[in-house]
């Protein structure tokens, strides 16, 4: 009985510490042809309680992020301003992680609109 109640811990230790660490990995920094590009209109730009700009497009069921995009000073009012009602390519790279298993949540690693980037921290 011991034995299996051993090998039981030892079975829900490793798994506990693989999600765990699926869950608190970064997002990785990927080179832009690495990245994969959506095209869409702004609904909707907010922030969150982390300092992230969220931005919500028309016709799409995902949310994109840029992380702590306040502290990195994006400024919420001129994004709204400049980007609602327009189309933007957000570009962000694939991964998962069990906080998002659906994928309705993107990290943004670029912005661009107009030819312009907003944001950029892909990899050169």
């Amino acid at each position: 009985m011991k034995k299996i109640t051993k090998y039981f811990l030892i079975i829900s230790l490793s798994i506990f510490l693989i999600i765990a660490i699926l869950i608190f990995r970064p997002v990785p920094i990927v080179s832009e042809s690495k990245a994969i590009a959506e095209n869409g209109i702004v609904s909707k730009i907010y922030s969150n309680k982390g300092n992230d700009i969220v931005f919500v497009m028309e016709n799409s069921g995902r949310r994109f992020y840029i992380n702590r995009g306040l502290e990195n000073g994006l400024a919420l009012n001129n994004l709204r301003e400049k980007l609602i009602g327009n189309s933007i390519t957000v570009k962000y790279p694939k991964y998962w992680t069990p906080l998002d298993w659906n994928n309705s949540v993107r990290h943004i690693s670029k912005v661009e609109f107009n030819g312009e980037a907003l944001f950029n921290e892909l990899k050169e």
